[in-house]
């Protein structure tokens, strides 16, 4: 199994997004987890656009980098999906095969009425959907799972 963490500020929503999708596309080579560098909590506007796909957020809690790296799990591959000052702040995890940035806009900085908050968060998730599954593709399946390419947005 190869181990994937995705990184984010407070793993409220694209963190948590990105690991649903990856546990759901890459169901029997990986296994993702998520985390925050300052956890907070769970946004309601993702948990509700996640449930439009069938992903159940409502008992999801938020964990913390820290909390990962006391556990010491090791982790093939860490993908931040934040702003890129943000991601560097994500702390080095021993084992780590690749890093990898994804730049996505917050879905806790939306403004607007609900609905169109609603549509922002949608166009993130699918953003997220579509670049597992993109990188997804860079995995060679038939030699136990190595990636092929080095591409990583």
């Amino acid at each position: 199994m190869i181990h994937v963490l995705f990184v984010c500020i407070h793993n409220s929503a694209r963190s948590q997004m990105a690991e649903a999708f990856l546990n759901a596309y890459g169901k029997d080579m990986f296994v993702a987890e998520s985390a925050g560098i300052e956890p907070g909590k769970l946004n309601p506007y993702v948990v509700r656009a996640m449930k439009e796909l069938g992903f159940d957020f409502s008992a999801r809690a938020t964990k913390s980098t820290q909390e990962m790296l006391d556990r010491g799990t090791r982790f093939d591959y860490v993908i931040t999906v934040c702003d890129a000052a943000s991601g560097e702040r994500c702390p080095y995890f021993p084992g780590t095969t690749a890093r990898y940035h994804w730049e996505l806009k917050d879905p806790s900085q939306f403004c607007g009425s609900e609905d169109e908050i609603m549509q922002q968060v949608r166009a993130i998730r699918d953003d997220i959907a579509h670049r597992v599954q993109l990188w997804l593709t860079t995995f060679d399946f038939n030699h136990e799972g190595k990636e092929h390419s080095n591409h990583g947005n």
